[in-house]
């Protein structure tokens, strides 16, 4: 499944019991519709966990759009004894967007592709280092 949405926070890293990393994030999505006539607009938010790579944290800002696709779910808990549920994605590839255009793979310092889901690219690293491209291959 696959959706597209702002963040509503910065992303947060998190530590498991067994130290293993996961990024949560929260989603809002915006959907348009029309009945009898009027416009309107509803909005659904995701609780979004990332398992692969906590770098990615640092460019998972409040406001930035981003396309998810992953595991869509639900979560009920009680609040003082009250039932209430979220939906929940688990998140295996982040596209992230800066003024509406997706940002290139290139760009990113990261691989943010799960390995084994459809596309999987490297194994995702902690580390932040970029090849440096030859200067003969250089756009201009």
């Amino acid at each position: 499944m696959e959706i597209t949405g702002r963040l509503t926070a910065d992303a947060v890293v998190r530590s498991t019991k067994t130290d293993k990393k996961v990024v949560g994030f929260n989603l809002a999505h915006n959907e348009t519709y029309k009945s009898k006539g009027e416009k309107k607009q509803v909005t659904t938010f995701f609780e979004c966990s990332y398992w692969l790579n906590e770098g990615i944290a640092m460019y998972l800002k409040k406001g930035v759009i981003v396309e998810l696709a992953g595991m869509a779910g639900a979560r009920a808990y009680a609040v003082d004894g009250e039932p209430r549920a979220s939906l929940t994605f688990r998140v295996d590839k982040i596209t992230l967007y800066s003024n509406g255009v997706a940002v290139p793979q290139q760009v990113l310092p990261i691989e943010v592709t799960a390995p084994g889901s459809a596309g999987a690219g490297l194994q995702p690293s902690a580390q932040f280092d970029t090849v440096p491209l030859p200067e003969d291959d250089l756009p201009f």
